[in-house]
């Protein structure tokens, strides 16, 4: 090949290239697949890459799909090859993209932009320092397509490597590119104004110094742009508004009152996408200290445009088939189910304030009333809106919302009648207590609402009953909870998909608050679950999973009745056997089960066996799919680790459920080399549900663990790493699971964990669960080798103390206590700083163990003693009354 400048392309090469582009467009898959095989072979030959551009930009000949699909896959040459392109072909293709920025068709443009922001992002920049000034010069041209091009050019580099922009290897070009681009708010062609925003508002998010020096003109110009006829514009504007607020606060406080005028208007947009953007902005402003004073005089306009953006549109009732009422006999298309993922197991501990339910759980978003549409829209960013302004001004929003309420709750037309129901369910977490009142009206109202005619009525009413289920519960059974369990269960066996879906996860909630408030109508509702196996298509199995699960959590062992057991179990067995082992429905399936077995514990041992066996399969297949993986990746693909998650989290809950039964299973099988290998898994949620399920088993069958201890200790001791806190969390109890289990034996590993721990429960910021189980684990250590641990004493009982005053009296909390009376019985002086925190946690417990209580009280009295009684009255004298009368009542200190 010659000199550059006379690289010209020959016939022959010429035509093959375009017949290749041709038939790259047929809709054949064999067609497609030869082209494929076609591309990898011609990038053998290094002047291959010069064709695909001449095709782009100087081969007018061609049509302009032909000539930008060339562009295209040069670009993904780029992406793969472009190490290997020799220089006088660099060099070529990036003279020829600079000779093309203002084709005069914008397809073209458009394709030459994103190969120049390709190659800049694979060169870094450094390596091409032609391209900044260049396409900088080609903004001022006169013609139109030039201009517009750099822009186009320019708006992609800026998006792909803001950040390299804003370096010394560079010299800081955007000290020369932001006041440039801020030129060019003002031009008169709309496209380009877009440009120059789109331009500048990468930079606002980083707080780059360059737009922070300009930051008053950028914003006089946005200011300027307000009302600009040009959507694309005022959605960019609406967007740097967004940003700003985040950012530079302190620049907009003097100007809020305009700017919430603006955003008023703007969410109203005719254009919905500007709508949407507009929208963005009150669900910032909410995080905001200034939101409350700032939107106060403008809620009751502000509400009702909320409000009505939260009605579905006519394009969104066509694409959810609103008109469709029974669609319940027709199989779901798979791409329409979305992945889920599965919550790995994390050892908990129940709270003295708790009725047995776990951590809030944020999983009944106003989000998902309508999970096909899963894009974010205007209809859902409205309701989030409300939702997050309900949870700022509480019940100041109900004199603005109550009378917009009563006029769309009771419409005539379904779609604004629907639109009402949704926003009673948007702020029903802030103005709960604002809604007490109309709730007796409201909530007989609504379950009259699930049989309304219309499926996305009945579906958006499932939602927002859930929403108000935790008043539901607290009512006398038979005026609310009744009627609204036997309404929500027609609807679960609704005709129509969509409410099926909703009434299941409305289900699923409630039984998250009415835990064993349900026992009385257990057989009503598994009748109905039940039925449900045989209508359900795939997609709202997976969910149906769900509400036998949560079902089975809050009702727990009550579900252990033969008549239940044999309802409720050959339909889940038999979906067990029909699911192949690669088959992702089992997730959903295994989880289910593993709250089942949990809650039936003896009653789940004649299905136990096959369902044990299948878990450990899952665990060593995935591990052997790794290693091979691991060893030769372009043969062996990697497994999805979530098989072997969930299958240990099964195997976890079968332990915990069958107890000392599942001896008979461990020993017949090497889940404790799979255990041992799992527990060093990179994936840290692999390691996560391993030491849960090494806990279970501790529990369960000490004998089979014990003689592994020697090598899983160290690696318990390798996870006591707060950064994870889950896998830490669990490494954590199991320690002290073990320790209860191997006694004084565990002296020999306390040098291994105990510094760690000490460290863990002084950490700032340490979550609660994690804080808990360290004092638990660090009780328990102390109390089988108190000699051991005791010395350390004063550098952790005030933390120890804390933590534990609110949990409630269990095995957990007894076994850490008397730990702790050890440790003060060897170690005295590690308490006496602390003392009036150990009193309090003392006093924590409502009934302790008799022996329990006897130690408390020689304690208490011991330290009374040694003070002698004036100074124990100084020093009692500074309790809270309560801690004071407690301890004299049960302990007569």
């Amino acid at each position: 090949m010659s000199s550059n400048m006379a690289w010209q392309p020959q016939e022959e090469g010429l035509r093959q290239i375009l017949q290749l582009l041709k038939e790259s467009q047929s809709p054949d898959n064999v067609t497609q697949r030869a082209v494929q095989q076609k591309l990898e072979e011609l990038n053998n030959f290094p002047d291959f890459n010069n064709y695909l551009i001449f095709v782009l930009t100087k081969l007018t000949s061609e049509d302009e799909p032909t000539r930008s699909l060339s562009g295209l896959i040069l670009k993904n040459n780029v992406k793969s090859y472009y190490h290997k392109f020799p220089p006088e072909v660099t060099e070529f293709i990036k003279q020829e993209c600079l000779s093309a920025v203002g084709d005069p068709s914008p397809l073209i443009r458009a394709t030459v932009g994103i190969l120049i922001t390709t190659i800049a992002y694979k060169e870094e920049l450094v390596h091409w320092p032609a391209l900044l000034p260049a396409l900088c010069q080609m903004l001022d041209s006169h013609d139109y397509n030039v201009c517009e091009g750099a822009f186009g050019a320019l708006q992609k580099i800026c998006e792909d490597s803001a950040e390299r922009l804003d370096s010394d290897a560079l010299n800081r070009p955007l000290n020369i590119l932001i006041p440039k681009f801020l030129q060019f708010f003002q031009h008169n062609s709309p496209k380009i104004r877009s440009h120059a925003i789109a331009c500048v508002n990468q930079f606002i998010i980083g707080r780059t110094q360059a737009l922070m020096l300009h930051i008053d003109s950028f914003l006089t110009s946005l200011f300027h742009l307000a009302t600009d006829e040009d959507p694309e514009v005022r959605k960019n504007v609406c967007r740097a508004l967004v940003m700003l607020l985040e950012v530079r606060m302190d620049r907009l406080i003097p100007h809020m009152h305009n700017i919430i005028e603006y955003m008023l208007l703007r969410t109203q947009d005719p254009d919905e996408t500007v709508a949407l953007e507009a929208c963005e902005f009150w669900l910032s402003l909410a995080e905001q200290p200034v939101c409350k004073d700032a939107l106060a005089p403008h809620l009751n306009r502000l509400v009702p445009v909320l409000v009505r953006g939260m009605k579905y549109s006519e394009i969104d009732i066509i694409l959810l088939k609103g008109d469709v009422e029974e669609d319940g006999m027709v199989p779901d298309r798979e791409e329409d189910i979305r992945p889920r993922f599965h919550k790995s197991r994390t050892h908990t501990i129940k709270h003295a304030e708790e009725n047995g339910e776990g951590e809030e759980d944020d999983d009944d978003d106003v989000l998902d009333d309508d999970n096909s549409l899963s894009d974010w829209n205007l209809r859902k960013c409205s309701a989030a809106a409300l939702d997050v302004l309900a949870n700022v001004f509480h019940e100041e929003l109900l004199p603005v919302l109550v009378p917009i309420l009563k006029e769309t709750l009771f419409h005539q037309e379904w779609e604004i009648k629907e639109s009402g129901i949704l926003a009673l369910g948007a702020i029903a977490e802030g103005c709960m207590q604002g809604m007490i009142p109309h709730l007796p009206e409201l909530i007989p109202y609504l379950i009259n609402c699930l049989s309304d005619k219309k499926a996305l009525v009945r579906a958006i009413t499932c939602w927002t009953l859930s929403r108000y289920s935790h008043w539901v519960v607290t009512q006398p059974h038979e005026q609310y909870l009744k009627p609204l369990m036997t309404e929500l269960l027609k609807r679960v066996l609704d005709g129509n998909k969509r409410v099926q879906e909703a009434a299941c996860s409305a289900f699923a909630t409630l039984e998250e608050e009415a835990c064993t408030e349900l026992v009385p109508y257990l057989g009503f509702i598994l009748e109905t679950l039940v039925f449900a196996f045989s209508k359900y298509q795939h997609k709202n199995l997976l969910i149906l999973y769900d509400a036998i699960g949560t079902l089975a959590d809050s009702v727990g062992h009550h579900l252990n009745k033969p008549d239940y057991i044999n309802l409720l179990m050959p339909p889940l067995i038999q979906k067990w056997n029909v699911l192949k082992d690669e088959d992702k429905d089992l997730f959903p399936l295994l989880e289910c089960l593993s709250s089942v077995a949990t809650a039936l514990q003896s009653g789940f041992l004649p299905y136990c066996e096959p369902v044990y066996r299948r878990c450990v399969s899952l665990v060593e297949q995935t591990l052997n799919q790794h290693l091979a993986n691991t060893q030769s990746p372009e043969q062996y693909e990697a497994p999805d680790k979530d098989f072997m998650i969930v299958a240990l989290d099964l195997l976890s809950g079968l332990a915990e459920g069958l107890n000392g039964h599942i001896e008979k299973l461990v020993v017949n099988s090497n889940i404790m080399p799979l255990l041992f290998q799992c527990m060093q898994d990179p994936m840290p949620e692999v390691r996560q549900s391993s030491f849960a399920l090494l806990g279970d088993l501790t529990k369960a069958c000490f004998q089979h663990v014990e003689p592994c201890i020697p090598q899983f200790f160290p690696i318990l001791a390798q996870n006591l790493n707060p950064e994870f806190i889950s896998v830490c969390n669990n490494a954590t109890w199991a320690i002290g699971e073990i320790s209860i289990k191997l006694g004084g034996g565990t002296s020999s590993y306390i040098p291994l964990v105990l510094d760690q721990l000490v460290v863990i429960i002084n950490r700032p910021n340490t979550p609660k669960t994690l804080l808990e189980n360290t004092a638990i684990t660090i009780g328990r250590l102390g109390y089988v080798c108190p000699h051991e641990v005791a010395p350390l004493l004063q550098q952790f009982v005030r933390q120890w103390c804390t933590s534990l005053r609110n949990i409630r009296d269990n095995e957990e909390k007894d076994s850490a206590f008397r730990g702790i009376c050890q440790m003060i019985t060897v170690n005295p002086a590690g308490v006496v700083q602390d003392f009036i925190f150990f009193c309090d946690a003392v006093a924590s417990w409502i009934s302790p163990k008799e022996d329990l209580k006897e130690l408390f009280s020689k304690i208490l009295h011991g330290f009374k003693n040694q003070v002698g009684e004036e100074n124990w009255k100084r020093f009692s004298d500074q309790f809270p009354v309560q801690l004071k009368e407690r301890l004299t009542t049960m302990y007569g200190v």
